[in-house]
């Protein structure tokens, strides 16, 4: 099977967002509530190994449960660690293997396939909660955003009883809101949050 996208280009804006946290900044909150930024670093590179884990089939430790974020675990190197492990995943995610059959991703087996949108969807939301939460610009690329939301949807619609270990309740957005701004509302996040006073 042929790759069915890059997740490169998510990965460097994501990079991009790391490189800009100071250290001054670790203990703020982002608008993930149970996360600190240092928390949702820690995520990101639990997040990184994971679904690298996946995309090679290496099923074991990393696939067999969501990464569980620790306060205070990032080390002085934190920055160099994220970073090495984002390139990895980008490259993991290049192989047309790590699209075919299936795979585990935070101990729930599914097609390779939908395990790219998993991750394209976590570096999408995730990015986002750390530039809203370092004061630093957000891009995302409008296809990007047309499958992150495609995978919302199908596996936590709107409608129905969410899983709270996925996503947190639905917020909602006026009807005029950006693409990104109803992804973010479908993955509980209140896209006009900002840091608080």
């Amino acid at each position: 099977m042929t790759q069915v996208f890059d997740i490169g280009p998510a990965v460097r804006r994501l990079k991009a967002l790391v490189s800009g946290v100071r250290e001054d900044q670790l203990g703020a909150p982002t608008p993930c509530a149970s996360y600190a930024i240092e928390t949702l670093l820690d995520h990101i590179h639990g997040l990184s190994r994971g679904f690298q884990a996946a995309a090679r089939k290496d099923l074991g430790p990393l696939t067999a449960a969501a990464p569980q974020p620790r306060a205070g675990a990032l080390g002085d190197d934190w920055r160099t660690r994220i970073l090495a492990e984002l390139d990895a995943l980008a490259e993991a995610w290049r192989a047309p293997e790590a699209w075919d059959g299936m795979t585990t991703a935070g101990g729930v087996e599914l097609p390779g396939a939908v395990a790219g949108q998993v991750a394209l969807n976590e570096l999408l939301v995730h990015g986002w909660d750390l530039a809203k939460a370092t004061g630093q610009p957000f891009e995302a690329d409008p296809a990007e955003v047309e499958v992150a939301t495609g995978f919302v949807r199908m596996i936590a619609p709107p409608d129905q009883p969410r899983d709270p270990g996925l996503f947190g309740p639905v917020v909602e957005v006026p009807e005029d809101a950006s693409a990104l701004e109803q992804l973010l509302g479908l993955s509980g996040r209140d896209p006009s949050w900002r840091v608080p006073a």
